[in-house]
């Protein structure tokens, strides 16, 4: 059995339910079974069997497993499927992976009828100057009014949430007039949140025709929300039965969406309904099994001769030709990948690491980082024990020491968003349970705050379950802050729409924690004006490229990277591997389902 696989009470509970269906259970299934419900726990979809049993044993085991009652090959319905590439699947994900990627290329090879006319004015307004051939934001806004499947990856200041938008008048033009139902969701409540205040108001600003500017969507939901969540339960309300009734639905924050919910909602997508997806495909996959985002975001296919003579007649955008082959995909024209950072140019320290480190060239930007010539990024050695606190309360005295100087509930909300500190685990001398303490500490030494009691005022609280009564889900941050007029004198304030804020008793919570550190994961679809990353000195498994991609890219002004040298080369040339068959299934020429 390998040895880095992490084994629950359920994965045994499975594998012994698995043995009881076989006349004489063997040693390989149980441990096939064991490891294949323990690998979805850690993310992947599937487990290989080359991994688990040897590449010299890999035949012999995979002869055994398709003798039992419990394993059946694709199409069957058995607890375990064992595909032809000797992948073995629990049925529910090897169902979700089949389902999802047969759909997607469906999607992708499906395109409803526009004007293109109408295209070419409306690209000619709303991205007027075009000082770069080929424009790729211009590029991936005239795709998604073409494709039914659209995915838009790219890193934060490549002007994704502003593609969108002005797809989306794009879309509204198209209808000419008439009622278009565009759904807009993000997998956590304050990525929901943000894209939400990036839209409203946008209609005003755009160069649209009043129909378009007068009809942007103005709600924006979590995707649980928008599925429609039946509570205590992992269904949801609609589905292929009950299909949601948008004509286009936009996810972002798409590479936190895991393969079971991008399934489901796919799933419930009526005929015809076009699907925007925005991420970035180098960010951290989701928490849940699977990295989606990245099976479908791969590199050297290029694009069809007709997708690229229809991007030149209606963007006027010229798109290389060199790395196209005989047989693209289809779903390579449904891929669009955003190259200017308009946030991080060529002389950004957070830029230049954060490219680095994508690139596997970590290394050679080590020594400018420690002699601190990569502009607003700061490296600092991982403090040691004895002097982790004081070295912590140099930079969050600083960066916490104002936020509660505002009588606005929502200008104290906006002044603790300025800053935070980033931990890449949870537990342990650097994790963020600890670091949240030593933080408290620090702050109250100077004042700042007073920890005398639970709910002491300037406390801020992540919740860490979803509420669907309350409307608060997992990822929201609020501030418990001094209320007279509340049941003990302390309510916690929530950030809502139009600069308002909502009050709730700290005793109606659920599930939260403090929150002046958070983990890197819970980081995603959040942007602070700094943030200071803690890697510990340490390695582990979990300490990779996209851990760090991710912290220093949470930053919009400047960085700070507390890491050893070691480590940050190590962890910079190790990437998050998560097994599926989606990518094949996807790209696979001439894959019929």
């Amino acid at each position: 059995m390998r040895q880095d696989l992490q084994i629950r009470d359920i994965d045994t509970v499975f594998a012994d339910f698995v043995c009881r269906r076989e006349d004489a259970a063997t040693d390989i299934l149980r441990t096939a079974a064991v490891c294949a419900s323990s690998a979805v726990g850690q993310g992947n979809i599937c487990i290989d069997l080359a991994d688990l049993c040897g590449s010299a044993d890999v035949e012999m085991s995979a002869a055994v497993l398709r003798t039992a009652k419990a394993v059946g090959r694709p199409g069957e319905y058995c607890p375990l499927i064992l595909d032809e590439a000797n992948r073995l699947y629990l049925y529910r994900y090897w169902k979700y992976e089949h389902d999802l990627a047969k759909s997607l290329i469906a999607m992708a090879a499906n395109q409803p009828e526009i004007d293109e006319e109408l295209l070419k004015s409306g690209l000619s307004r709303l991205f007027p100057a075009m000082a770069e051939n080929p424009d790729w934001q211009r590029i991936a806004a005239s795709a998604a009014v073409r494709n039914r499947l659209t995915v838009i990856s790219g890193g934060p200041g490549t002007g994704k949430t502003t593609t969108v938008i002005k797809i989306i008048a794009l879309l509204l033009e198209q209808a000419r007039g008439s009622r278009m139902r565009i759904g807009l969701a993000a997998p956590t409540g304050k990525a929901a949140a943000r894209l939400k205040e990036s839209i409203c108001g946008a209609g005003k600003e755009l160069d649209a025709c009043a129909a378009a500017a007068g009809n942007m969507p103005a709600d924006v939901s979590t995707l649980q929300r928008l599925l429609g969540v039946i509570p205590n339960s992992c269904r949801f309300r609609h589905n292929a039965d009950n299909p949601l009734p948008f004509e286009a639905v936009v996810i972002d924050e798409a590479s936190m969406v895991p393969l079971a919910l991008l399934a489901k909602l796919v799933d419930a997508l009526a005929p015809g309904t076009r699907l925007i997806l925005l991420g970035d495909r180098d960010q951290l996959a989701s928490v849940e099994a699977g990295a989606v985002l990245g099976d479908m975001c791969i590199a050297g296919y290029g694009y069809s001769e007709v997708f690229r003579k229809f991007i030149a007649d209606t963007a006027g955008c010229t798109i290389d030709t060199s790395c196209v082959g005989n047989d693209v995909p289809a779903l390579a024209d449904s891929v669009v990948v955003l190259q200017k950072n308009y946030r991080f140019g060529e002389n950004s320290g957070i830029g230049l690491v954060s490219r680095a480190i994508n690139d596997g060239t970590a290394a050679s930007v080590l020594a400018d980082m420690k002699a601190g010539t990569i502009g607003e990024l700061t490296f600092c050695t991982t403090p040691q024990r004895d002097a982790l606190q004081k070295k912590l309360a140099e930079v969050v005295v600083a960066g916490f020491a104002d936020y509660l100087q505002y009588d606005n509930p929502d200008e104290v909300l906006k002044g603790f968003d300025r800053f935070r500190v980033l931990c890449a685990v949870r537990n342990g001398l650097y994790g963020v349970d600890h670091i949240n303490i030593l933080i408290e500490t620090c702050l109250a030494d100077v004042g700042v705050i007073k920890p005398d009691k639970q709910w002491y005022h300037g406390r801020p609280v992540m919740v860490t379950v979803n509420d669907y009564t309350l409307k608060l889900f997992n990822g929201d941050i609020g501030i418990a802050l001094h209320d007279p007029a509340c049941e003990g004198g302390i309510s916690v304030c929530f950030p809502a729409s139009d600069d308002a804020v909502r009050k709730i008793l700290p005793h109606r919570l659920p599930a939260h924690e403090t929150v002046f550190a958070m983990t890197v994961h819970k980081s995603q679809g959040s942007e602070f004006e700094k943030v200071v990353l803690i890697l510990p000195p340490a390695n582990s498994p979990i300490l990779t490229r996209e851990i760090i991609y991710t912290g220093l890219t949470r930053a919009r002004i400047a960085a700070e990277l507390w890491c050893t040298d070691e480590i940050f080369v190590t962890a910079s040339g190790k990437s998050i591997q998560r097994h599926s068959g989606l990518r094949q299934k996807l790209w696979e020429s001439g894959r019929t389902f």
